[in-house]
């Protein structure tokens, strides 16, 4: 197998993998084991008893930037790790994004809504299984943080394309 296409079929794809477990395990499960029983039983007793859900989806954060305005007021180092943390854990999925729809040209709004979407159900699995909170502020950040891993490999393609063509120039005119 080639290099370019190991890298593009089998070593990118683990790494999207991993990355995911890991999101998954440190969203849902807080650092902790997966326990897939647990999760069953908190199933089963959604079934059982809807309108536990139903209080738990309404008691969280339904009001964009109240959950943001209020780290940023009240300032904490464990306020801030929240905050940094929810943009930095969805940055590589930016990077993933572009390394795999690089070839079909995917844009913002492809990027924004696979974020969206990732987070949505995330935040809607915190719900179901009762292991958190849902907070549409959480959301915002993780789009974000999305977005700015998209832009910062936006950004490296645009300075490899202007750098490269200013060393090429400068082979060309003899200054290289």
């Amino acid at each position: 197998m080639q290099p370019k296409k190991l890298i593009r079929d089998v070593i990118v794809p683990a790494f999207y993998a991993l990355y995911m477990h890991v999101v998954f395990k440190i969203i849902l499960f807080k650092f902790g084991r997966m326990e897939f029983g647990f999760l069953l039983d908190r199933v089963h007793q959604d079934v059982e008893h809807p309108r536990y859900m139903k209080e738990r989806l309404l008691s969280g954060n339904l009001q964009p930037f109240e959950t943001i305005t209020s780290t940023l007021r009240n300032m904490t180092s464990h306020n801030l790790y929240n905050l940094i943390g929810n943009i930095a854990i969805f940055m590589p999925l930016g990077v993933f994004l572009y390394v795999i729809y690089k070839q079909q040209g995917l844009t913002c709004v492809g990027v924004f809504m696979r974020a969206l979407a990732l987070s949505l159900s995330l935040e809607v699995l915190q719900v179901v299984f009762s292991i958190g909170r849902f907070d549409v502020d959480d959301l915002i950040l993780n789009v974000f943080g999305g977005l700015l891993g998209y832009g910062l490999m936006l950004g490296v393609r645009l300075a490899g394309r202007v750098f490269g063509l200013l060393r090429v120039r400068g082979e060309v005119e003899g200054r290289g």
